[in-house]
């Protein structure tokens, strides 16, 4: 249907497309920042003024660590796809910035499979989702574990009364689930345009153990970086926090949250829910952790979300005989 239309029509359409992925993206971060319920914009920016956040210093030091954050996702990403296809650490960048654009207002950036594909031609794309797709699950399986462990020495440290018998027929429920859900996967011949669940499952298997193992310690190195720059910023605050109570609540923090499905959009709301209810134990006031969640996320995704503007903008669909 596609082939057509004629040629000057289809680059009209293309370039339209591109436009409005930047433009949706700039409106919805500037929508997300002058109209934040739970945080006016200028009490935001009066609050970092009182606070001298971005002093000379402590402004190099969190973009730094926002750099390295996205140092360590691009490098991720640089090294899964090389397992399909060599490209250079530039092009990783400019998928990884490019697709954090184009996924920016999708439930659970889940546009960001479409926007890395895109730049491979047909016959790699679908191991390209596969790639990414372990790429994000590397990431959430480090962003479990520590939270679990930070949610259990939340709950006990702050004796936070909890309902195990709900919790344990809960986990019951989802086990039976999963358990009937993997049986029927895979007895069944439920595909994903025409790559079935058994064949993602055995080409899962197919990757190396070296692959699986690099993928989860660069995960961990950039958890570990964001993880740091949340802390850090409780200490300009002015948050009299030990790094090991911090990381407590922290990592509970990312675990909850990232459980819930949101727009990305919407991630700063759900953080900020999310951490004002666990921050409030250690005796943090709501204003200083809304104003660490929005500066959170400003640097690690509404920032680099501008940049990846340019490579939305610059973007040509592979040769066909690439």
């Amino acid at each position: 249907m596609l082939y057509s239309v004629p040629y000057k029509t289809k680059q009209f359409l293309f370039v339209l497309i591109k436009l409005s992925i930047v433009v949706g993206a700039f409106y919805f971060i500037y929508e997300k920042l002058t109209e934040n319920e739970n945080l006016e914009f200028s009490e935001f920016l009066a609050f970092l003024n009182e606070n001298d956040t971005f002093s000379t210093k402590n402004a190099l030091f969190l973009i730094v660590l926002s750099v390295l954050n996205w140092f360590f996702e691009i490098l991720k990403w640089n090294y899964l796809v090389k397992t399909v296809k060599q490209i250079s650490f530039k092009e990783a960048l400019e998928q990884s910035l490019g697709g954090l654009t184009a996924s920016l207002i999708t439930p659970n950036r889940i546009g960001d499979y479409g926007a890395k594909a895109i730049y491979y031609s047909r016959p790699f794309r679908k191991r390209i989702v596969l790639m990414n797709l372990l790429g994000n699950i590397a990431q959430m399986t480090i962003t479990t574990c520590f939270g679990i462990v930070g949610l259990i020495i939340f709950v006990n440290r702050y004796q936070i009364e909890v309902d195990y018998y709900k919790i344990a027929m809960l986990l019951f429920i989802i086990l039976a689930i999963g358990t009937l859900a993997a049986f029927g996967i895979k007895h069944s011949q439920i595909s994903i345009k025409g790559y079935s669940i058994n064949r993602i499952i055995e080409s899962i298997k197919t990757i190396s153990f070296k692959t699986h193992t690099i993928n989860l310690l660069l995960s961990l190195v950039r958890y570990l970086v964001f993880s740091f720059q949340f802390y850090y910023l409780l200490h300009i605050f002015g948050v009299d926090v030990n790094y090991s109570n911090a990381m407590t609540v922290i990592t509970s923090m990312y675990f909850l949250a990232s459980i819930i499905p949101s727009i990305s959009i919407f991630d700063v709301l759900i953080k900020g829910s999310v951490a004002v209810f666990l921050f409030g134990y250690v005796q943090v006031n709501e204003l200083t952790i809304l104003s660490i969640i929005t500066i959170m996320w400003l640097l690690n995704f509404a920032i680099p979300s501008l940049f990846g503007s340019y490579f939305v903008l610059n973007f040509k669909l592979p040769k066909i005989e690439e």
